[in-house]
């Protein structure tokens, strides 16, 4: 009956998504992550996210969230600073939370030039992710703003990690290249 009731709600949680996809993009076949941390970092996730749209209605779709083994990275634009400093504090209260990437920008602060600029930035590297064959694309998650690219995700080992900070740097008129990149093995719950 467990087995049942437990294969239920994996069914149940991946059919609110796409059919190969698996909570907030991560394909299941390429996630070292085992099915109870990926259905935890989830629970994390839709918990954040449903405390952001009850504070302010706007968050709902202003802020994006993805949650690696308790490590939480936001992006996104908001209007004042206060509420980059509030979200922040409300990723921190999540329980479960080990650490909180904040990569929220201020409205204002850019113009359609640069807002162009980050977004042919991040297609670029997308792009480069997927036909490195030395890397698995679908386990970053990607933003670039003022032309400073973010990366979240998970490597199977340090080479991919170097080679995935190495794509980045590659592009054109990148700043600088934040990683929070994680190894399979440096996760919580391998560790035990």
């Amino acid at each position: 009956m467990k087995k049942i009731f437990s294969l239920l709600i994996i069914f149940l949680i991946t059919s609110c998504s796409s059919v190969s996809r698996f909570g907030a993009g991560v394909d299941i076949t390429f996630d070292p992550r085992t099915i109870g941390m990926q259905i935890d970092d989830t629970i994390m996730q839709k918990n954040l996210s449903a405390r952001l749209a009850l504070a302010d209605k706007k968050y709902f779709l202003a802020i994006q969230s993805e949650v690696r083994d308790g490590n939480i990275f936001l992006s996104g634009k908001v209007d004042e600073p206060e509420e980059k400093i509030k979200i922040t504090k409300m990723a921190w209260e999540t329980n479960g939370v080990r650490s909180v990437k904040n990569a929220i920008t201020i409205k204002g602060q850019h113009n359609f030039k640069t807002t162009a600029k980050d977004i042919l930035i991040t297609s670029q590297l997308r792009s480069a992710l997927i036909f490195n064959k030395k890397t698995k694309a679908r386990n970053y998650t990607l933003e670039t703003i003022n032309k400073n690219v973010y990366i979240f995700g998970i490597a199977m080992d340090k080479k991919e990690r170097q080679e995935v900070i190495n794509e980045a740097n590659k592009i054109y008129d990148v700043k600088k290249v934040f990683p929070s990149i994680y190894l399979a093995t440096e996760l919580s719950r391998n560790k035990l």
